[in-house]
Order: structure tokens, then sequence, then C-alpha cells
């Protein structure tokens, strides 16, 4: 229950927070219904069924990992910018915890911009919102946000040891965004690079999503997100309180 609480707390704090982050909301939801309208455009030619769902789809998932990826590795520099990144190191629960529900706040706002793209769409371009399986969608859209929070959660831990890491965030969106098939399909990728995607719970999720919109297999893409997301829990856990560790003993955690 004192877990349970430390998460709740967390998230509703962080919820606030980045309702007021201007920059935030910008990425969250400006940028990708500017990504959305260019895919929509490169999709239209196409002329098959249901392919403008399958690109505004995509472009809302780039928004989630988007989010997720610079606010729970930005989550890190902000406590430390602000001096308080030692009293979370110092807290009795271990950061992992007092840090977890800061990244999966992250990731659920990035649900917004799943919901924008789908609207600007709707509104714009005549996409058809009509799912094969809704409450199959409803299901498989938390868990997939909630494992992307979960491998945030992982990329944040990073930014304890190495103060720099914002360098890492930057190299990864794009790479990411491809590996997983968030615009095209991961077929038209070299052999090589299917168990990278295997291995990233977003590849799963955004499968999930659009077999749910679509049509097609549903609940095994949505047990890899979830084993997935449960691993990136187990990693992420261990690698806060190695770089935690490491981080005292250099005496590298603030920035005075």
């Amino acid at each position: 229950m004192n877990a349970l609480r430390v998460v709740v707390g967390g998230f509703r704090m962080n919820m606030k927070m980045l309702g007021t982050s201007a920059w935030f909301l910008l990425m969250a939801v400006i940028q990708p219904i500017i990504f959305a309208t260019i895919a929509y455009y490169m999709f239209r030619s196409g002329g098959r069924s249901g392919t403008l769902l399958y690109a505004s789809l995509g472009a809302g998932m780039m928004g989630v990992w988007s989010s997720t990826l610079f606010g729970s590795g930005g989550m890190i520099q902000w406590q430390r910018w602000q001096g308080t990144l030692e009293l979370g190191a110092a807290a009795p629960p271990s950061m992992a915890l007092v840090y977890l529900p800061f990244s999966l706040a992250n990731s659920f706002t990035g649900m917004y911009a799943l919901a924008a793209t789908l609207l600007w769409g709707r509104l714009l371009f005549g996409v058809p919102l009509h799912f094969a399986h809704p409450w199959l969608f409803l299901l498989s859209l938390p868990a997939t946000v909630a494992a992307l929070g979960l491998m945030g959660l992982v990329l944040a831990s990073t930014f304890i040891l190495y103060r720099n890491a914002n360098a890492l965030s930057n190299l990864l969106e794009y790479p990411v965004w491809i590996a997983c098939g968030l615009i095209f399909s991961t077929s038209l990728l070299p052999g090589w690079t299917r168990p990278i995607s295997w291995s990233l719970p977003p590849y799963w999720g955004v499968l999930a999503i659009r077999h749910a919109a679509l049509g097609g297999n549903v609940w095994g893409p949505l047990a890899m997100v979830v084993l997935l997301g449960l691993a990136c829990l187990a990693i992420g856990t261990f690698t806060f309180r190695l770089f935690e560790h490491y981080a005292r003993a250099r005496a590298t955690l603030s920035l005075t």
C-alpha cells in the first residue's frame, strides 16, 4: 500500500507539472499532427482500405514514444537542475519506485498525441474511425503506453550516471520509430534488424493496436507487450540501483 501511494501521488503530481509545460504539450500534441499530415499525404496515394488509419495510429504512437523518451530522461535532468535529485536519492523508497510514476505519467501524457492525431485525421482527411475490435483497442492502448513508460524508466536510469545522456535521447528517437514500424512495415528493413524490433515494446504495442483497429490477432502481440514491460521494470529497477551506487561512489549525483 505504501508503494501504491507513492506511485499514485507521483503520477498525479507529474501529470499536473506536465500540463503546465508548454514545451512538453507542444511536443506531445503539435509534433504528431505535423508528422501525421506528412504521412497522410504519403499514404493517400496507396489507395488501399485502412491505409490512412494505419498511418494515423503510427503517427500517434510516434508522439507517445517522443514524450516518453524525452520526458523520462528529462525528469532526472530537471530534478538535478532544481537541486532535488539528492532528495529523491535519499528518500526511503528506492529511486526506481520514486521515479516510476513520473515515467508512467510521461508516457500517458503522450496519449494526447494519439487522440489529437486521430481527431486531426478524422476532421481534415476523413479517416474512418471504425475499429474491428473496439474493446481490444481500449485494452491494448493503456497496456502499450504503460510498457513504454516502463521502457522509459530504463532510459531515465542512465541520466543518473551520465549527465549528458540527453544525447542518447536524441539518438534513439528516429531509430526506434523505424525499428518498430510506426510508419511503414518492418518487412522493408534488413533481416538482421528483426531481433532488435522484437525486443522493443513499441513494436508489439503498435502491432496490437493496429490489429485491434484494422483486424487481426491481438492477444499474441498484447502478451508480448506485457512480458517486455515487466522485463523493462526488472531491468530499470536493477539499473537504477546500480547507477545510483556508482553516482554516490563518484560523487557525481548533483551539479554542485
